[in-house]
């Protein structure tokens, strides 16, 4: 008995002694271009174990054939196989490949040499598809609501009358900032407001934003930056959409975007806009809160592409609209016991295109070019102005890379023309060539610089030189960008605020001297898993600021003293799908020398904004969003009600669902708490202001609660 219980530990201590010889330890170290990874989860054949902040994970498994699959998110899963044949230590090295950097290859444009967005030493932010389309389903008919919803970019209401609008880019007045299509000026580069207004987003398939001064890349107009939007190109398969929606307040939205590839080299597109607003009184004083108006856009484009490089787009467009606001009918000022009727009728004609080849299968050769006229016909009450605005563009560069530099050269030549026929002393013309060159210099995989610079020769107000220097800087998961400009703005008599009250009544003590601009930021952005940060510091100066006074006397000057722009931004993004989260926060602070009151802040400028958005998306059947957005208190000017404005929450939904195979329904609920600057004030003035205005600024809503919905069709 004795013996055999002997035996039988003798064989158990042999099996224990085999198993423990054929046991082999993996040591699994695992990284990333950026750096070891911490957390990440490695698993052999079953057995699994997590990586330290040394990025390594120690399994003891039986030696054999063996599996090993590690998973990170943000990464893409990695697998690999290791045949353990005896026992003893391996070691094996795993690299995980970021899905960002895989899944996101957005190529922007706006900087010029048609990099990724990843690799571009210029701060750009990107609207893709996906979200222009959810921005559509808000305001279909044009691109205020996309542009107001992004960080650090502020939609403000110039006429409370018609509705015009213009975008603050960190705090910087509307007409420093330059609208592009495709690269092509074919908006024009007046300030007029009601541009925004008049761009429907249903065939945008980007929209590129450089913010700070970018006189560098795009001359005069462009010292707050520049907002490029890139047109749908046809693909393989036709397109065929058409988008019906109507609002609680008596809007209503069509939209039809037709694409086809028309033969293997040539592609079209098409698309037609229609758009009405009922005039609308919210607060029931008989002034119109919302300007009724009908418009109309068609644009075709064709798209040429020979596989070989050579590529080429042409487009001409037609927009017609007709506003009107005031009084509503039957309606009189309590001040004068009369009607007033503000309308603005609007034609606007564009033609433009680019073309670029390959010279040697090294060079690139593009040309650019575009025509505008836009006419209109303005009512102020008992006065009627009518103008014509004239817009020619030409230019023509030169790209190519040597080692780790891509440069690109050009020249550049503009005439911009505006004829008020009503009131012609402040009639011009401005002829404007130029020059311009652009360095990209990868010096190394963490670090790399773009330099340009640009000389524009102004036939009023002289030779202008505009540089730049971005850089860009990675380290261990983190990513910075630097950028310093300077710029130049060559004034006229339109502005935010001579559009809302005419010219007719301004009058010009001295002829107005050239703006100049500088601006510095500096960002950082760091990525953990599904989340992103982005934090950025701005700075800006314009010197020989041109300011509006509208005061005891209707006059524009230049101010002697700078206006100074100082401010941060944090952007924060997360994705896990289905859900996705932003999270945004502006500090401006803008201050201007106001020749009543000495150095102030700029009106209308609030010094604290916070946004956050949440969405949950299946792809292709549904979609659900939630948003609230805070506006600060913000300076005001003439304004017999009070001198600084209110904080407000506006708070929304939006939802949209397929319910067949080429149907989808969807709503949106704006404003839900009912927000509206009438509910604290009056809008209407007790007097007539000196430029001839009935109403204050707005500076909130003044629309109130609306809820808009419709469909969208694909056939």
């Amino acid at each position: 008995m004795c013996n055999a219980i002997v035996a039988a530990l003798v064989l158990l201590w042999v099996d224990a002694l085999a198993a423990q010889q054929t046991t082999a330890t993996i040591r699994v170290e695992v990284r990333s271009s950026a750096g070891l990874i911490d957390g990440a989860q490695v698993t052999i054949n079953g057995v699994a174990r997590t990586t330290g902040p040394d990025g390594i994970a120690i399994i003891s498994v039986p030696a054999g054939n063996l599996e090993i699959a590690v998973l990170k998110t943000g990464f893409f899963p990695a697998k690999t196989s290791l045949a353990a044949a005896i026992a003893q230590e391996y070691v094996v090295h795993v690299e995980l490949q970021p899905q960002e950097e895989r899944e996101e290859e957005v190529h922007v444009f706006a900087t010029r040499n048609d990099v990724r967005i990843q690799d571009s030493p210029l701060h750009v932010e990107v609207l893709s598809r996906d979200e222009i389309e959810e921005k559509m389903m808000m305001t279909p008919g044009d691109i205020v609501m996309m542009l107001n919803e992004m960080g650090g970019m502020r939609v403000q209401t110039t006429s409370p009358s018609l509705g015009a609008a213009s975008v603050r880019v960190q705090g910087m007045l509307g007409r420093y900032t330059s609208f592009l299509s495709d690269g092509l000026p074919l908006f024009g580069q007046q300030g007029a407001g009601l541009g925004l207004l008049q761009i429907p987003p249903m065939d945008l398939g980007q929209v590129e934003v450089i913010k700070g001064n970018a006189s560098a890349l795009y001359g005069s107009s462009a010292m707050a930056g520049v907002v490029n939007l890139i047109s749908r190109r046809p693909k393989a398969e036709p397109v065929h959409e058409f988008l019906l929606n109507r609002s609680t307040l008596g809007a209503t939205d069509t939209s039809l975007f037709l694409a086809a590839p028309l033969n293997p080299h040539w592609s079209a597109s098409l698309l037609g806009n229609g758009d009405w607003q009922e005039r609308r009184d919210q607060n029931a004083d008989g002034w119109a809160d919302l300007g009724g108006y009908a418009r109309g856009v068609v644009r075709p484009r064709f798209y040429w592409d020979d596989k070989s490089g050579r590529t080429a787009l042409l487009t001409g467009g037609f927009t017609y609209e007709e506003r009107s606001g005031g009084t509503m009918p039957g309606a009189v000022l309590p001040a004068t016991g009369a009607s007033y009727t503000e309308a603005l009728n609007t034609r606007r004609y564009d033609s433009g295109g680019n073309i670029q080849w390959l010279i040697a299968d090294r060079y690139v050769v593009a040309s650019r070019f575009s025509v505008s006229e836009q006419q209109h016909r303005h009512q102020f009450g008992e006065l009627r102005e009518s103008d014509r605005h004239e817009l020619l563009f030409a230019e023509v560069s030169l790209r190519g890379s040597a080692g780790k530099n891509t440069w690109v050269a050009g020249a550049v030549a503009q005439r911009e023309a505006y004829r008020p026929f009503d009131v012609p002393r402040f009639s011009y013309t401005y002829s404007v060539p130029g020059l311009f060159v652009q360095d990209d210099w990868a010096i190394a995989p963490w670090v790399s610089v773009s330099a340009s610079a640009r000389a524009d020769f102004h036939s009023r107000y002289g030779a202008f030189f505009s540089p730049r220097l971005s850089a860009l800087l990675r380290h261990s998961g983190w990513t910075s960008r630097l950028s310093l400009g300077q710029g130049f703005f060559a004034p006229t008599p339109l502005t935010e605020e001579t559009e809302a009250a005419g010219l007719a009544r301004l009058s010009l003590p001295s002829p107005l001297v050239a703006e100049r601009g500088r601006s510095a930021s500096v960002d950082l952005t760091r990525s953990l898993g599904q989340l992103t940060v982005t934090g950025t510091l701005f700075l800006s100066n314009i010197d020989h600021p041109v300011y509006v006074d509208r005061g005891d006397v209707y006059r524009i000057i230049n101010l002697p003293a700078p206006r100074k722009n100082r401010g941060a931004e944090l952007l924060a993004t997360w994705r896990k799908a289905p859900f996705s989260a932003t999270a945004s926060y502006s500090y401006v602070r803008a201050t201007e020398l106001d020749p009543a009151v000495g150095r102030t802040e700029v009106p209308l400028t609030p010094r604290h904004s916070f946004g956050l958005v949440g969405m949950w998306e299946k792809e292709g059947v549904a979609r659900f969003g939630l948003e609230c957005y805070y506006t600060g208190e913000q300076r005001l000017d003439h304004n017999p009600y009070r001198d600084t404005s209110r904080s407000y929450l506006i708070v929304g939904a939006m939802g949209e669902r397929k319910i067949a195979a080429h149907v989808k329904l969807f709503i949106n609920l704006e404003n839900l708490a009912n927000v509206r600057q009438t509910r604290w004030d009056p809008l209407l003035l007790p007097a007539r202001s000196s430029d001839g205005r009935w109403t204050v600024d707005a500076w909130a809503p003044l629309e109130g609660r609306v809820i808009n919905g419709g469909a969208r069709f694909t056939f």
